[in-house]
């Protein structure tokens, strides 16, 4: 029976600024994509891979056999990634020459398993678009969407957004051709953090709910846990307090018949993050503290360490210093536990040296010989204790200015271009530009003043929310400026504040995803409501800057935005409508269709043209 793929494991780490890794949310995504040989084997198994070991060395087996074998133990190998990697190298090296393709793509997954155990995510992405390309060549499907999985996890991990989406997606798509399974369970559920990490709660919530529908029916009862922690991330995040609390402990309920305590704790303390970003310092104290406890009786070290962290910044917060550092030093202590690092401990722990400094004071006045030399040493251990409470002061002070640039930074960003925010910053202003070749789109929903005063205030918000975000997406993909948002109507430009060559056509394909994302809404069965949009875009000159001193926005100004709002206001229904100077830049490349001069309000009559 031929060998399958593996269990691999998702965690993402953050730095603190003490310079320790530490799990801010380990998401512990089980894609188990059952590992069969002859004698049947799930999971990994160091005691088998030490078996088939002596195998290897006695060198019997030849041709498929060895391959089997190779396959095997670069999979079961977990105590020595190196020599892992060896046999995944050496099974790659055997499948060529075979010319075994099937092998070739197994070989190439095993060898990104294990480059990307061993930190190198550039090589491991490398060697799984080779697994790809072998699955592809074998037409089987499954190692293809597994090969699609593998590398959205590594985008993921590398912060890649964009990439990692894309591949979740494909992963999926090409997982659905076969019957449910748990590997398009995992992949849902990966995907499901993707669009968590973005905020994009409702479409985690509908992928995570998918995940675990999956591995419920295949009695997958630890990936049914993990689904249900995630649901519980999301209900928290929407402010659904007492759902997401019944799903944690669910969750919580599984993992702790599983014997399985660290993702619990981990899971505690990100319920804990996500209470203090809600302002409830209390309740996130309190699920710290849940995590502390059981990280304590079940000995996890690591999971000490973190919770005694994040109880010193959560009472560090609220001004509770004295608890603050004792937390802190809990965690120092516990840190070094694991990292063996006992010198650090001794400089964190001040008044353990202030009592080691009486005593040889005590000494000194037995021993009048060596009097001067300990006082001296005295009056240094003084000045560097007070030394290391004033840099420990500079440092907190440091940190708190750090937060506050980078939150500032960031809300300067979300605001206004780079580039335009870069000469705010130096120059104090910001001086209007005229661009000589721009291409501006506008959006309108169909109708929707007269479906919005059917709707609850508040579900109508939330659907607009919905879309808006969704056209945030593209314009980011596509490197548009988002310019702003009028009740239903969305504006965006391109070729500002930058000069770009390909401003209409990269304007055209944004365009088009946002008419296809919009059309794809109409079937969701949800909640929301959805509407039709009608789309205008046109090209030409406008001046772009900032007004006022209040609430700074970067706008645009010219004939050109009034055409374009035109352009918008005669077209159709689920149509894109082109100004005559749009079409001349993109009729070489899109198929458009010529409507001939429309009156306009204002204008006269222009030629337009929608969009095939």
């Amino acid at each position: 029976m031929e060998n399958n793929i593996l269990l691999i494991q998702k965690f993402k780490y953050n730095h603190n600024l003490t310079g320790i890794l530490v799990r801010k949310r380990a998401y512990f995504i089980l894609i188990s994509f059952l590992l069969f040989s002859q004698v049947g084997a799930l999971g990994q198994n160091q005691k088998l891979a030490d078996s088939l070991a002596i195998i290897y060395q006695n060198n019997t087996l030849h041709d498929t056999a060895k391959m089997a074998l190779l396959l095997d133990l670069s999979f079961h190998e977990v105590n020595d990634l190196k020599l892992a990697l060896a046999y995944s190298e050496e099974l790659i090296k055997l499948a060529r020459q075979q010319k075994n393709i099937l092998c070739l793509h197994r070989g190439y997954l095993q060898k990104g398993n294990k480059q990307r155990l061993l930190g190198d995510l550039k090589v491991a992405l490398e060697s799984y678009f080779l697994s790809l390309k072998m699955a592809i060549d074998a037409k089987y499907v499954q190692g293809e969407g597994i090969a699609y999985s593998t590398i959205a996890d590594v985008y993921s991990v590398s912060n890649n957004h964009i990439n990692a989406k894309n591949y979740y997606n494909k992963a999926i798509l090409t997982l659905r051709q076969l019957e449910e399974s748990i590997a398009l369970a995992s992949v849902l559920s990966n995907a499901g953090d993707e669009f968590f990490n973005a905020s994009t709660y409702d479409t985690a919530l509908v992928y995570f709910k998918e995940s675990g529908r999956i591995f419920e029916k295949l009695g997958h009862t630890i990936g049914q846990a993990y689904c249900l922690g995630n649901i519980g991330m999301v209900y928290a995040k929407t402010g659904k307090n007492k759902q997401a609390e019944q799903k944690i402990n669910q969750a919580i309920q599984i993992l702790e018949a599983a014997k399985d305590y660290s993702p619990i704790c981990d899971y505690l303390i990100s319920m804990s993050d996500i209470y203090l970003d809600k302002g409830e310092g209390k309740t996130a104290v309190t699920y710290a503290f849940r995590s502390l406890k059981l990280a304590e009786r079940n000995g996890l070290k690591d999971q000490i360490s973190n919770a005694n962290l994040k109880l010193s910044e959560l009472y560090e917060k609220a001004g509770d210093t004295k608890a603050s550092l004792q937390y802190y030093k809990n965690h120092i202590a516990y840190r070094d536990s694991v990292n063996n690092l006992k010198s650090v401990q001794a400089m964190a722990d001040l008044r353990t040296n202030f009592e080691v400094s009486q005593k040889q004071v005590e000494v000194d006045l037995l021993n009048e010989e060596k009097r001067n030399q300990q006082n001296q040493m005295i009056a240094l251990a003084i000045i560097l204790g007070l030394i290391s409470l004033i840099l420990g002061a500079l440092y907190w002070f440091y940190r708190a200015i750090s937060r506050e640039n980078k939150r500032s930074e960031g809300l300067l960003l979300n605001i206004l271009p780079a580039e335009t925010a870069k000469e705010l910053k130096k120059k104090g202003k910001v001086d209007a530009v005229k661009l000589d070749e721009v291409t501006v789109l506008f959006t309108d929903f169909v109708e929707f003043s007269k479906k919005a005063e059917q709707i609850e205030p508040e579900q109508l918000v939330r659907s607009i929310d919905f879309y808006f975000k969704g056209f945030d997406e593209i314009t980011t993909k596509y490197g548009l400026e988002k310019i702003k948002t009028i009740g239903d109507a969305y504006m965006c430009a391109c070729g500002l504040p930058t000069p770009n060559k390909a401003h209409a056509r990269s304007v055209i394909l944004a365009a088009k995803e946002m008419l296809e994302f919009v059309n794809n809404a109409l079937h969701l069965e949800d909640d929301l409501n959805h509407f039709e949009i009608r789309i205008g875009i046109h090209t030409g000159p406008v001046v772009a800057g900032i007004v006022g001193i209040k609430k700074w926005q970067y706008d645009i100004w010219g004939d050109t935005v009034n055409i374009a709002a035109r352009m918008e206001s005669a077209s159709k229904p689920g149509r894109i409508n082109l100004s005559e100077t749009t079409h001349q830049e993109i009729e070489a490349e899109f198929p458009c269709e010529y409507r001939g001069e429309i009156e306009v309000k204002y204008r006269g009559a222009l030629k337009m043209y929608f969009l095939s």
